[in-house]
């Protein structure tokens, strides 16, 4: 039997990340993502712009693998001042210890298995240990299994809302904010 594993992402995780986005995005995201951003998925692009944020030095990319392959990964880091801010635009007191997880997924017939918990616990130990307090993330506000996954770890709505021009139509995403400080098996 395998074991699940978290890892940091290498280089060479980038295609396999790309395609997991692609997999995901149209398997649970079509309905809110328009036609041509799912088709922009298909671009050698991708993968390079995958390998460029594996790269980066202000954020950490973490992958999920159990069996041998790759099953999800997790984007977090310290968030732009802009992406803590209130609704009007005010800077968080806490803003420089604001941590923001920006894409978590898990491949959909991967799921239910633990490693979104995983991914998320490991990203908010790297963050903790950058000084990070608080976390923040986005979910579209009609996806319900994203929600019920983060309130399960603690984050809940903090008021901020936020519609983002998806090419095809518009896409309304509500802030998540809680404790890095989790208590998840890892």
């Amino acid at each position: 039997m395998s074991i699940p594993e978290v890892r940091p992402a290498t280089a060479d995780d980038a295609a396999e990340i790309a395609r997991i986005q692609r997999d995901t995005w149209r398997t649970a995201y079509a309905d809110l993502v328009g036609a041509d951003a799912l088709a922009e998925l298909d671009s050698a692009e991708v993968d390079r712009r995958w390998a460029e944020a594996i790269a980066h030095p202000d954020s950490s990319v973490l992958v999920a693998t159990e069996a041998g392959a790759t099953v999800g990964f997790c984007v977090a880091g310290r968030a732009p001042e802009e992406e803590s801010a209130a609704a009007d635009g005010t800077a968080a007191e806490d803003a420089a210890t604001v941590g923001l997880v920006s894409t978590i997924l898990v491949e959909p017939r991967w799921g239910r298995r633990g490693h979104g918990g995983r991914l998320l616990a490991v990203a908010a130990e790297a963050m903790r240990a950058e000084g990070v307090t608080r976390g923040i993330t986005w979910v579209a506000e009609s996806d319900s299994a994203a929600l019920g996954f983060f309130r399960t770890a603690g984050w809940n709505p903090d008021g901020t809302v936020r519609t983002l021009d998806t090419g095809g139509g518009t896409l309304r995403e509500i802030r998540l904010t809680g404790e890095v400080d989790l208590h998840l098996d890892a």
